[in-house]
């Protein structure tokens, strides 16, 4: 099984990079959403660590960005409860899609939180700073300071661009995105050897 992981900038638009793919995704944003609605243990948890924040299940996205504003210190807390979940419904994905050619890894904090394997593929997204910004702007819960704060847990994106094997430029119309992910795959599956 060849594992891709896709890396980039919040808004560089990884996500429709990751489908384009056509094989097995795990979106870690949808996972996280997923913990906020349905998990109830992690609920507790947050619950006993933000008890300011945190009041009824399922919770309120709403309550997480205003703990994340008030303190930088309660996005800390917040990860240290939700990255274990989502590890553990990483593994049970990859386990689950074991006989897939391809599963892309479409995780923020891919690298940071040390997620990735040696042979995994590393591809950036890369996108203008105009463009992401007009994307972000779309989105109906755009918080530029939530941004700004996520950004400081991440690593440079410099050196993620470094230690990627290709760089998909993703400042086009989606039709030339689409080609290029194509382009890529074709050359992954021709070097499969090195990946597996």
């Amino acid at each position: 099984m060849i594992r891709i992981g896709i890396l980039g900038d919040i808004g560089s638009g990884k996500s429709f990079v990751a489908r384009q793919f056509g094989y097995p995704v795990f979106n870690a944003d949808k996972e996280v959403a997923k913990i906020y609605n349905k998990d109830k243990k992690s609920y507790r948890k947050l619950k006993k660590l933000l008890p300011r924040h945190i009041f009824s299940f399922p919770i309120d996205k709403r309550e997480i960005s205003k703990a994340i504003v008030e303190n930088s210190n309660n996005i800390k807390k917040i990860i240290s409860i939700v990255h274990p979940a989502i590890r553990i419904k990483m593994n049970y994905f990859i386990s689950k899609n074991k006989n897939k050619k391809i599963i892309i890894l479409d995780i923020p904090l891919l690298m940071e939180k040390k997620l990735n394997r040696k042979k995994d593929v590393l591809i950036f997204v890369d996108s203008k700073k105009k463009i992401i910004r007009k994307r972000l702007l779309k989105r109906s819960n755009f918080k530029p300071k939530i941004v700004k704060k996520l950004k400081t847990l991440q690593l440079p994106l410099e050196y993620k661009k470094k230690k990627s094997h290709f760089i998909i430029r993703n400042y086009y119309n989606k039709k030339i995105t689409k080609k290029i992910v194509k382009n890529v795959l074709k050359k992954i599956l021709l070097n499969a050897r090195n990946y597996t």
